[in-house]
């Protein structure tokens, strides 16, 4: 018995649920970056004004927050996402650039290929979050 891990039929759906992981993450990251961005450009103001509380990201969510709104579910999964995106990312990025060395040839391309892009994502992402003008995002999604 060998100690290596193998990727086999039963640890397939574990590798689809990691590329779905990084993903969504990044998914979520992009999402949370778009609602920023546009909602900077159709109210006009720039960074330092929509960390003031006037433009609460809550306030984009169609039709109120009722608990029946499925926009307003859709906000909480995006929500979570970004934050679990933050915490989980680099370990992410981890498991995925260390499952691809190890299983290269076990790994069908396309896999191998979503697992690197998933993880070059997630670190890009990462990287992102720390620039000044991201922080500001932050402050603002976090309020």
């Amino acid at each position: 018995m060998s100690s290596v891990a193998q990727v086999s039929s039963s640890s397939r759906p574990l590798v689809r649920t990691l590329i779905v992981a990084q993903l969504a993450s990044v998914g979520a990251f992009l999402a949370v970056l778009l609602l920023y961005v546009g909602r900077m450009a159709t109210a006009g103001v720039g960074p330092a004004e929509m960390v003031t509380g006037a433009y609460d990201p809550k306030d984009l969510i169609p039709f109120g927050m009722d608990g029946l709104n499925p926009f307003l579910w859709l906000y909480a999964v995006v929500g979570m996402l970004y934050v679990v995106g933050a915490v989980l990312g680099l370990p992410l990025a981890i498991v995925a650039v260390a499952l691809v060395a190890r299983e290269r040839e076990a790994l069908p391309r396309v896999t191998r290929s979503l697992l690197l892009a998933g993880a070059v994502g997630s670190l890009l992402v990462l990287v992102a979050r720390f620039t000044p003008p991201l922080l500001d995002m932050h402050r603002w999604w976090m309020d």
